[in-house]
């Protein structure tokens, strides 16, 4: 079942319950999400994210890498994982430097992520 709310115009929030959650692939959810929002800014040598913090979004395995400061997911733990707090606007002052300089998830893209990493942040 899935719930939507509408707390004002133009915000929304999507319930997704994890029994109607479909399996989220990296390959085909993710990574397109990544490189249409994401990875311009953290692309070596002179992207904004990737010179604040070292993470590169080129690959599975650099996302998972992280930053300079540490894993920035946590597979099968959304609530604490950093990406999902970015994108969530759940990260104070670094989540509105991540969007003056990016482009914003949508309520469906911030889901998938989501998902995908309440069910393990899988290299499928």
């Amino acid at each position: 079942m899935n719930v939507l709310i509408r707390i004002a115009p133009g915000f929304v929030i999507l319930f997704i319950t994890a029994c109607t959650m479909q399996k989220v692939s990296y390959k085909v959810d993710i990574e397109p999400i990544l490189n249409d929002k994401c990875i311009s800014c953290h692309t070596p040598p002179n992207g904004i994210g990737y010179k604040a913090t070292g993470l590169k979004l080129f690959s599975y395995e650099s996302l998972m890498k992280g930053t300079m400061y540490g894993p920035v997911v946590l597979a099968g733990d959304s609530q604490r994982s950093i990406i999902n707090m970015l994108v969530e606007g759940r990260a104070g002052k670094l989540q509105q430097i991540m969007h003056k300089e990016g482009k914003v998830l949508s309520a469906e893209e911030i889901m998938l992520l989501k998902g995908w990493v309440d069910q393990g942040a899988l290299h499928n």
